[in-house]
Protein backbone atom coordinates (compact mmCIF):
# COMPACT_ATOMS: atom_id res chain seq x y z
CA UNK A 1 0.00 0.00 0.00
CA UNK A 2 1.53 3.39 -0.96
CA UNK A 3 1.35 6.42 0.85
CA UNK A 4 -1.61 7.71 -1.48
CA UNK A 5 -3.49 4.54 -0.83
CA UNK A 6 -3.39 5.52 2.88
CA UNK A 7 -5.81 7.62 5.03
CA UNK A 8 -4.74 10.71 7.22
CA UNK A 9 -6.87 10.37 10.43
CA UNK A 10 -7.30 14.10 11.34
CA UNK A 11 -8.52 14.68 14.98
CA UNK A 12 -9.48 18.53 16.02
CA UNK A 13 -12.39 19.95 17.91
CA UNK A 14 -12.02 22.71 16.10
CA UNK A 15 -14.87 22.43 12.93
CA UNK A 16 -13.03 24.78 10.85
CA UNK A 17 -9.59 23.62 11.82
CA UNK A 18 -10.67 20.06 10.88
CA UNK A 19 -12.11 20.79 7.53
CA UNK A 20 -9.17 23.28 6.58
CA UNK A 21 -6.83 20.43 7.36
CA UNK A 22 -8.89 17.92 4.82
CA UNK A 23 -9.20 20.74 2.00
CA UNK A 24 -5.45 20.68 2.38
CA UNK A 25 -4.64 16.90 2.16
CA UNK A 26 -7.40 16.59 -0.47
CA UNK A 27 -5.83 19.01 -2.40
CA UNK A 28 -2.41 17.23 -1.92
CA UNK A 29 -3.98 13.93 -3.30
CA UNK A 30 -4.31 12.77 0.61
CA UNK A 31 -7.35 10.71 1.41
CA UNK A 32 -8.48 11.71 5.50
CA UNK A 33 -11.53 11.37 7.73
CA UNK A 34 -12.23 13.46 10.48
CA UNK A 35 -12.85 13.05 14.04
CA UNK A 36 -14.47 16.03 16.63
CA UNK A 37 -12.60 14.80 19.62
CA UNK A 38 -10.23 12.33 20.69
CA UNK A 39 -12.37 9.74 22.05
CA UNK A 40 -14.84 9.19 18.64
CA UNK A 41 -11.47 8.15 17.38
CA UNK A 42 -10.77 5.59 19.92
CA UNK A 43 -14.22 4.28 19.20
CA UNK A 44 -13.52 3.75 15.27
CA UNK A 45 -10.00 2.05 16.19
CA UNK A 46 -10.99 -1.52 15.58
CA UNK A 47 -11.90 -0.50 11.81
CA UNK A 48 -8.94 1.78 11.25
CA UNK A 49 -7.75 2.11 7.80
CA UNK A 50 -3.58 2.18 7.85
CA UNK A 51 -2.41 6.04 7.56
CA UNK A 52 -1.39 8.06 10.00
CA UNK A 53 -3.16 10.59 12.63
CA UNK A 54 -2.91 14.17 12.38
CA UNK A 55 -3.87 15.85 16.27
CA UNK A 56 -4.21 18.79 17.99
CA UNK A 57 -2.47 18.57 21.87
CA UNK A 58 -5.56 20.83 23.44
CA UNK A 59 -8.82 18.96 22.98
CA UNK A 60 -11.69 18.81 25.67
CA UNK A 61 -12.45 15.26 27.24
CA UNK A 62 -9.25 13.74 26.31
CA UNK A 63 -6.03 15.84 24.91
CA UNK A 64 -3.24 14.95 22.38
CA UNK A 65 -1.25 13.47 24.82
CA UNK A 66 -3.28 11.03 26.42
CA UNK A 67 -5.00 10.05 22.96
CA UNK A 68 -1.34 9.04 22.30
CA UNK A 69 -1.32 6.99 25.46
CA UNK A 70 -4.49 5.34 24.58
CA UNK A 71 -3.30 4.75 21.09
CA UNK A 72 -0.26 3.01 22.37
CA UNK A 73 -2.08 1.03 24.94
CA UNK A 74 -4.40 -0.74 22.15
CA UNK A 75 -1.49 -1.52 19.63
CA UNK A 76 -2.24 1.19 17.00
CA UNK A 77 0.32 1.16 14.82
CA UNK A 78 -0.21 4.37 13.22
CA UNK A 79 2.38 7.42 13.39
CA UNK A 80 1.13 10.32 15.08
CA UNK A 81 1.69 14.36 14.05
CA UNK A 82 0.76 16.78 16.35
CA UNK A 83 -0.60 20.05 16.13
CA UNK A 84 0.64 22.55 18.74
CA UNK A 85 0.64 26.47 20.00
CA UNK A 86 4.15 28.05 20.92
CA UNK A 87 3.30 27.46 25.07
CA UNK A 88 2.39 23.59 24.50
CA UNK A 89 5.99 23.21 23.17
CA UNK A 90 6.87 21.08 26.71
CA UNK A 91 3.22 19.00 25.89
CA UNK A 92 4.86 18.60 22.75
CA UNK A 93 7.85 17.29 23.80
CA UNK A 94 6.17 14.83 26.57
CA UNK A 95 4.17 13.55 23.75
CA UNK A 96 7.26 12.68 21.50
CA UNK A 97 8.73 10.66 24.40
CA UNK A 98 5.33 9.05 24.36
CA UNK A 99 5.67 8.26 20.84
CA UNK A 100 4.59 11.45 18.49
CA UNK A 101 6.42 11.05 15.28
CA UNK A 102 6.32 15.05 14.79
CA UNK A 103 4.82 18.02 16.45
CA UNK A 104 4.07 21.34 14.25
CA UNK A 105 3.67 24.53 15.79
CA UNK A 106 0.83 26.97 15.03
CA UNK A 107 0.94 28.79 12.69
CA UNK A 108 2.18 26.61 10.54
CA UNK A 109 3.09 26.85 6.94
CA UNK A 110 0.86 24.05 4.89
CA UNK A 111 3.44 22.36 2.85
CA UNK A 112 5.52 21.93 6.46
CA UNK A 113 2.29 19.81 7.37
CA UNK A 114 2.26 18.00 4.24
CA UNK A 115 5.27 16.85 4.77
CA UNK A 116 5.26 15.86 8.26
CA UNK A 117 2.09 13.55 7.07
CA UNK A 118 4.31 12.23 3.87
CA UNK A 119 6.74 11.14 6.05
CA UNK A 120 4.65 9.67 8.76
CA UNK A 121 2.81 7.88 5.97
CA UNK A 122 6.01 6.53 4.94
CA UNK A 123 7.33 5.19 8.15
CA UNK A 124 7.39 2.06 9.20
CA UNK A 125 8.88 0.48 6.43
CA UNK A 126 12.25 1.67 7.85
CA UNK A 127 13.74 -0.33 11.08
CA UNK A 128 16.35 -1.09 8.93
CA UNK A 129 17.21 2.78 7.94
CA UNK A 130 16.12 3.92 11.40
CA UNK A 131 18.90 1.59 13.18
CA UNK A 132 21.29 3.46 10.41
CA UNK A 133 19.90 7.09 11.46
CA UNK A 134 20.37 5.63 15.20
CA UNK A 135 23.70 4.97 14.98
CA UNK A 136 24.52 8.58 12.58
CA UNK A 137 22.71 10.81 15.84
CA UNK A 138 24.97 9.52 18.07
CA UNK A 139 27.66 9.78 16.49
CA UNK A 140 26.36 13.59 16.34
CA UNK A 141 26.08 13.88 19.90
CA UNK A 142 29.85 12.36 20.64
CA UNK A 143 30.88 15.18 18.57
CA UNK A 144 28.95 17.79 21.40
CA UNK A 145 31.25 19.16 24.34
CA UNK A 146 29.84 18.66 27.88
CA UNK A 147 27.97 22.21 28.20
CA UNK A 148 26.83 21.50 24.55
CA UNK A 149 25.24 18.29 25.72
CA UNK A 150 23.49 19.81 28.78
CA UNK A 151 21.35 22.65 26.91
CA UNK A 152 20.99 19.40 24.36
CA UNK A 153 19.03 17.80 27.56
CA UNK A 154 17.69 20.95 28.51
CA UNK A 155 15.70 21.35 25.08
CA UNK A 156 15.07 18.06 24.53
CA UNK A 157 12.87 18.16 28.15
CA UNK A 158 11.28 21.49 27.23
CA UNK A 159 12.74 23.96 28.86
CA UNK A 160 13.05 27.15 27.76
CA UNK A 161 16.53 29.14 27.37
CA UNK A 162 16.12 31.25 29.92
CA UNK A 163 15.04 28.31 32.74
CA UNK A 164 18.45 26.29 30.82
CA UNK A 165 20.77 29.42 31.78
CA UNK A 166 19.36 29.31 34.88
CA UNK A 167 20.31 25.98 35.49
CA UNK A 168 23.89 25.99 34.27
CA UNK A 169 24.36 29.55 35.55
CA UNK A 170 25.33 31.15 32.46
CA UNK A 171 23.75 33.63 30.50
CA UNK A 172 20.64 33.41 28.56
CA UNK A 173 22.49 34.91 25.53
CA UNK A 174 25.48 32.00 25.91
CA UNK A 175 22.52 29.55 26.21
CA UNK A 176 21.34 30.62 22.45
CA UNK A 177 25.40 30.38 20.99
CA UNK A 178 25.05 27.15 22.45
CA UNK A 179 21.88 26.48 21.28
CA UNK A 180 22.68 27.48 17.45
CA UNK A 181 26.18 25.09 18.09
CA UNK A 182 23.93 22.24 18.46
CA UNK A 183 21.50 22.60 15.83
CA UNK A 184 24.37 23.16 13.60
CA UNK A 185 26.19 19.70 14.91
CA UNK A 186 23.10 17.94 15.26
CA UNK A 187 22.29 18.73 11.60
CA UNK A 188 18.83 19.40 13.08
CA UNK A 189 16.44 21.76 10.85
CA UNK A 190 14.01 22.47 13.53
CA UNK A 191 13.93 21.73 17.36
CA UNK A 192 11.33 18.94 16.69
CA UNK A 193 13.98 17.21 14.48
CA UNK A 194 16.20 17.68 17.30
CA UNK A 195 13.83 16.44 19.89
CA UNK A 196 13.05 13.36 17.65
CA UNK A 197 16.51 12.52 16.40
CA UNK A 198 17.89 12.69 19.66
CA UNK A 199 14.80 10.46 21.37
CA UNK A 200 15.59 7.74 18.56
CA UNK A 201 18.78 7.29 20.42
CA UNK A 202 17.26 6.54 23.87
CA UNK A 203 20.02 8.60 25.11
CA UNK A 204 18.01 11.72 26.54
Amino acid sequence: MTASERVVHVVDDDPAVRDSIAFLLDSAELASKTYDSALRLLEAVDGLEPGCIVTDVRMPEMNGVELVRALKERGVPHPVVMITGHADVPLAVEAMKAGVADFIEKPFDDEVLLTSVRSALDRGAGAEEQAGERAEVLARIESLSTRERQVLEGLVAGRANKVIAYDLGISPRTVEVYRANVMTKMQAGSLSELVRMTLLTGVS
